[in-house]
C-alpha cells in the first residue's frame, strides 16, 4: 500500500526565492531545498572548477605525456549507458586533442562481467596499449589493474563508484568519492569524471602552448556535454547543483540542433522531439536502448552509435538499438510474471512478506535482472535481489534498494560476516551487482534478511508518494505545465512536480494493453481532463462517477504538431462510496 504524503514546504526558503516566479514554481522549488535565487542558475560558468578533484593532476600529466609521445590509449568502458557515454566521450575528446591512437574496449557481460578484470586486461593487451584508461569502472578492480601494471602498461581510473577498503595501485585516479577526495560534488556520473578529467587535460594543453604549436583548433567541450546529459541522466545519479549544470547545458544545445547524429538518431526511434527535449527523455526514451545493447549483445553497438558521425548509419545503429530494447520488453515482461509466481509462491500478504525478496530463476535472463529487481522493489516496496544462472555454478545478482537501506554497505556487512560467501560486489546505495556460488543461495538468503532485520526499520517498507499539494481549477492549464517543463532539469533526487487530488471518473478504457487511459474532472472546478496511467491497466476497472485520489504530473501532451495538457498519473487509490 502506497501513501500520499505532501512535501515540507517552509516558509523561510519560499520567502528568499524571487517574487517574479510562479507560486507553484516557489513552492516546489522552496521542497527541494532551494535557497537563492543563485541556486537556480544553471549556466556554465556555475560549473565546479576540476582542480579539487584528488589526482586530477596526476592525470592530467599522464594524458599530456601520452599525446606528446604518440602512445596508445585504450578506453575500457562499462556496459551501461554510462559506460557507453563515457567510452564516446574520453575516446572523441582524446582524438580532438590530438591523440594519433585511442581505441575503446567494453567487456562483454555474459563473457567477462563487470569492470576491469585480469581476464579482460589479458584481451586489452592484444592490442598493446601504452595507457589504460577506465571510465565508468576500476575503483574496485585492484586485480586487474595489478594485471595490467605487469604487462607494462600505466593505468589511469575514471569512476564514481564508491571504493572497497583497498584501492587498485594506478598510475592515477579520479573519483570524487575516494578518501582525500575534496570535489564538493559527490554525485558525479562516470561520464561527468570523464568530462572533467578531459577539461583538466585541456588546461594542461592550453598552457603549455599544445595546439597552437601543431596549429590545431582547440576543442570546445560544451559540445560534448550532449554525451554527458545523457549519461548523467541515465545513471539516476543524484542532480544536485553541478549535475543539473552539466544536463541543462547538454540539453540546451541538443534542443539547438547541436547534437551528434547519434543521439538525435536514438531520440528519433524512441519517438521524442529534440527540439522539445527534457531529461525524462534521456531516462524512458534513450537511456533504456543504449542499454538493451549490453544487456543482449555487446555495448560495442551503442558505443558505436554514439560515436558516429554519419547521420544515416546512425540511424541505422539506432534501430538495431530500438530492436534490442523491444526484444528486452518481452524478456522483462515474461521474467515477472515469473518472480510474481514466486512471491505468489510464499502465500504470504504484503504485511507478511520479509524484509528484503531474493528471487532465482535458472530460465532468467542474466543481462535482465537489473530491471526485474527494480519492477519488483516498486511493486513491493522493499530491497530486491534478482538473481540469475551465469554459468560453471555461479549464480550473478542485481540489487535494488529503498530509502533508508544503503545496498552496497549492506553487502559489505554481509561479505565481512561470511567470508568468501560473496564471490565480488559492487555498486551504490540504491543499486548493487554481486556473485556467489550457486549452492551457497541459500546461505545468502539467510545472510540477507538478517543483515536487513538488523539495518532496516520496517517503517521503510511503507511506500510513501511525496506530493508538491494541490492544484487550484485555474492552475490546471497548459502555461503551467509549459513553465514545470522549463524549470528543470528534473531527475534522481531533484524529482519532477508531482500533485494531488480528488478526481471523479467520468470514463475510463485500457489502451496498448497496459495502459489505463481517463477523463476526469477535478475537485477544484468543472473542467474535463485527459489524463494517462501508463502500465497501470491492472488499477481498472473504475466506475463511471467514482472518486478517486490521483497522484499527477501535468504534461503537454504533443499529438500532430499541437500541445494539449494532460494529466500523466503515477498513483490512483480509489475511494469508498
Amino acid at each position: 500500500m502506497k501513501l500520499i504524503q505532501q512535501r515540507d514546504v517552509p516558509d523561510t526558503l519560499q520567502a528568499r526565492l524571487p517574487a517574479h516566479l510562479h507560486p507553484v514554481l516557489r513552492r516546489i522549488y522552496a521542497g527541494r531545498r532551494i535557497r537563492a535565487a543563485e541556486e537556480l542558475d544553471n549556466g556554465l560558468a556555475c560549473l565546479l572548477p576540476p582542480a579539487a578533484l584528488k589526482d586530477i593532476e596526476r592525470a592530467g600529466v599522464l594524458l599530456e605525456s601520452a599525446l606528446r609521445e604518440g602512445q596508445r590509449i585504450l578506453v575500457v568502458g562499462d556496459f551501461d549507458a554510462d559506460g557507453a557515454t563515457s567510452s564516446a566521450l574520453m575516446v572523441s575528446g582524446l582524438r580532438a586533442m590530438g591523440a594519433r591512437s585511442v581505441d575503446y574496449l567494453v567487456p562483454n557481460r555474459f563473457e567477462f562481467g563487470y569492470g576491469l578484470t585480469p581476464e579482460i586486461v589479458a584481451v586489452a593487451a592484444e592490442r598493446a596499449p601504452d595507457l589504460l584508461i577506465t571510465v565508468d569502472n576500476g575503483i574496485s578492480s585492484a586485480a586487474g589493474v595489478a594485471a595490467a601494471k605487469t604487462r607494462g602498461m600505466r593505468v589511469l581510473v575514471t569512476d564514481h563508484h564508491l571504493p572497497a577498503s583497498e584501492l587498485p595501485q594506478a598510475d592515477a585516479i579520479v573519483n570524487p568519492n575516494q578518501t582525500g577526495d575534496t570535489f564538493p560534488s559527490k554525485c558525479l556520473a562516470g561520464v561527468g569524471v570523464a568530462f572533467y578529467v578531459l577539461l583538466a587535460l585541456r588546461g594542461r594543453l592550453r598552457d603549455s602552448d599544445w595546439f597552437s604549436a601543431r596549429d590545431r583548433p582547440e576543442p570546445n567541450l560544451a559540445d560534448y556535454l550532449d554525451l554527458v546529459a545523457l549519461g548523467t541522466v541515465a545513471d539516476l545519479v543524484p542532480l544536485d547543483r553541478n549535475n543539473r549544470v552539466l544536463v541543462q547545458q547538454g540539453m540546451q544545445r541538443i534542443r539547438a540542433g547541436r547534437c551528434r547524429p547519434g543521439i538525435r538518431a536514438l531520440l528519433d526511434v524512441a519517438g521524442r522531439n529534440p527540439a522539445r527535449l527534457v531529461a525524462a527523455d534521456f531516462g524512458f526514451g534513450v537511456g533504456p536502448r543504449l542499454n538493451a545493447a549490453g544487456r543482449l549483445d555487446d555495448m560495442s553497438l551503442g558505443i558505436e552509435c554514439l560515436l558516429c558521425e554519419d547521420p544515416a548509419r546512425a540511424r541505422e545503429l539506432a534501430a538495431q538499438l530500438d530492436a534490442l530494447n523491444r526484444e528486452r520488453r518481452e524478456i522483462e515482461a515474461d521474467m515477472k510474471t515469473r518472480a510474481l509466481e514466486h512471491v505468489e509462491a510464499m502465500h504470504l500478504d504484503a504485511r507478511q512478506l520479509p524484509l528484503g525478496l531474493c528471487l532465482y530463476d535458472p530460465q532468467w535472463h542474466q543481462g535482465v535482472i537489473g530491471i526485474l529487481a527494480a519492477r519488483i522493489k516498486d511493486q513491493f516496496h522493499r530491497p530486491v535481489i534478482a538473481f540469475a544462472d551465469a554459468g560453471g555454478g555461479e549464480l550473478k545478482g542485481s540489487a535494488r534498494s529503498i530509502a533508508g537501506l544503503h545496498i552496497r554497505d549492506t553487502l559489505d556487512a554481509i561479505a565481512a560476516r561470511h567470508p568468501g560467501l560473496l564471490q565480488k560486489f559492487g555498486g551504490h546505495a540504491m543499486a548493487a551487482g554481486l556473485s556467489l556460488a550457486e549452492p551457497r543461495l541459500g546461505v545468502f538468503q539467510q545472510a540477507f534478511e538478517q543483515e536487513l532485520d538488523a539495518r532496516l526499520d520496517a517503517s521503510a517498507l511503507q511506500g510513501v508518494i511525496q506530493s508538491d499539494g494541490e492544484l487550484q481549477a485555474d492552475e490546471f492549464s497548459l502555461e503551467l505545465s509549459e513553465l514545470l517543463r522549463a524549470a528543470g532539469p528534473w531527475g534522481q533526487e531533484f524529482p519532477e512536480p508531482l500533485f494531488d487530488g480528488v478526481f471523479t471518473v467520468l470514463n475510463q478504457r485500457v489502451v496498448g494493453g497496459r495502459h489505463l487511459k481517463l477523463s476526469v474532472r477535478s475537485a477544484q472546478g468543472a473542467r474535463v481532463l485527459d489524463a494517462i496511467a501508463f502500465q497501470q491497466a491492472e488499477a481498472g476497472p473504475l466506475r463511471e462517477g467514482q472518486q478517486v485520489r490521483m497522484a499527477y504530473r501535468l504534461d503537454s501532451n504533443e499529438y500532430r504538431g499541437l500541445l494539449g495538457l494532460q494529466l500523466v498519473v503515477e498513483f490512483i487509490q480509489p475511494l469508498d462510496d
